[in-house]
């Protein structure tokens, strides 16, 4: 587990040092119709896939994220992607940006724990709608096989979301260099990199610190649920994984000279933390993770729900766009991995 908090704080300080985000990706492709660095974003699950996809199919001591495509996985994206664009900042946004110690994500960071236990409640009903059930190509069609086909569909989207345009090389980079840090996660955890369950699990633990037994829900009755409610918190690989990049990205911040903490937030921009914690929430665990459990661990896993998770989260984000300046931001503003100047302290 060591291994896992060491990679995951290599990416905290990647994320603050490469000024890496995907909130502002995904605002540049559907208000500038710039969608070079959401393109180029496709390349971290293509080259993490190269390893999770032969070592997960091997039926070892390494799992794949695997998800139905159904209602619950579509709302969800949606719902995540309002609140990603209204807090300005998605799950490795969050924490980041917490590390880089952001007033606002300070105030998302617990609601958004908060409503990926709220989630939590609504998942079981939820999964048991009608759904087309999972789509998992290494299943279907050998490991190989199955390697090929998701790689293929990944070029495919991200050419489709390029529409003739060519990343930078720098964003193409950044893109691999992420893709070798997911796919060393998995070798040192055993399972995709995620983030929005080990949040829920903070979230959950801190409830029953305050006298809730969610034993009783069903969700958090058995299985690895269970398992990961009674434990300790640096023993699930997500909340491992969580604290590493939080403590990578304060550090990297600290040496920078880019901690945030001057940064003065008003209360509209604590009702947008508020509310867009709430969303991401909620909207993650009906989606099965984030940008990074649900598209970049479930597309490098071989399920097609991760590609489907990312082409839904952006009607929902074009929603929270328009919803932005209610909040205190610009319809289109960088994201909140901008790095401070003295210029911008008190925006």
């Amino acid at each position: 587990m060591l291994a896992t908090l060491g990679i995951a704080m290599v990416l905290g300080g990647a994320f603050v040092w490469l000024h890496h985000g995907y909130t502002g990706a995904i605002r540049a492709f559907l208000v500038r119709k710039d969608g070079r660095a959401l393109g180029a974003a496709f390349l971290t699950p293509a080259i993490a896939a190269l390893v999770i996809v032969p070592l997960g199919s091997n039926g070892g001591d390494y799992i794949r994220f695997v998800a139905p495509i159904g209602a619950p996985l579509v709302l969800g994206a949606m719902i995540f992607g309002t609140g990603m664009q209204i807090a300005n900042g998605c799950g490795s946004g969050t924490l980041v940006a917490v590390g880089q110690g952001s007033r606002r994500m300070w105030v998302a960071l617990p609601f958004f724990c908060l409503g990926g236990v709220l989630g939590s409640f609504l998942l079981p009903a939820a999964a048991r709608l009608p759904n087309l059930g999972a789509v998992d190509f290494p299943a279907l069609f050998g490991a190989g096989r199955g390697l090929l086909a998701m790689e293929a569909l990944l070029a495919v989207a991200a050419l489709a979301v390029l529409r003739g345009a060519w990343p930078t090389p720098r964003q193409l980079g950044i893109a691999a260099f992420i893709g070798v840090l997911a796919a060393a996660v998995f070798l040192a955890s055993g399972e995709p990199w995620g983030i929005t369950m080990g949040l829920t699990l903070w979230g959950a633990k801190a409830l029953q610190a305050f006298g809730l037994n969610l034993s009783g829900f069903e969700f958090w009755a058995s299985g690895w649920q269970r398992q990961a409610l009674d434990g300790p918190i640096l023993t699930h690989a997500s909340s491992l994984s969580d604290i590493g990049l939080l403590l990578g990205a304060f550090l990297a911040a600290l040496l920078l000279g880019q901690l945030r903490y001057r940064v003065k937030i008003g209360w509209h921009g604590i009702a947008g933390a508020v509310l867009g914690g709430l969303l991401m929430g909620v909207g993650a665990r009906l989606s099965y993770g984030c940008n990074v459990g649900a598209f970049i661990g479930g597309a490098s896993s071989g399920s097609l729900h991760g590609v489907v998770w990312i082409i839904a989260v952006l009607p929902g984000s074009w929603l929270g766009i328009r919803l932005r300046p209610a909040f205190g931001f610009p319809a289109d503003q960088p994201s909140g991995l901008k790095p401070i100047t003295r210029s911008n302290r008190a925006a």
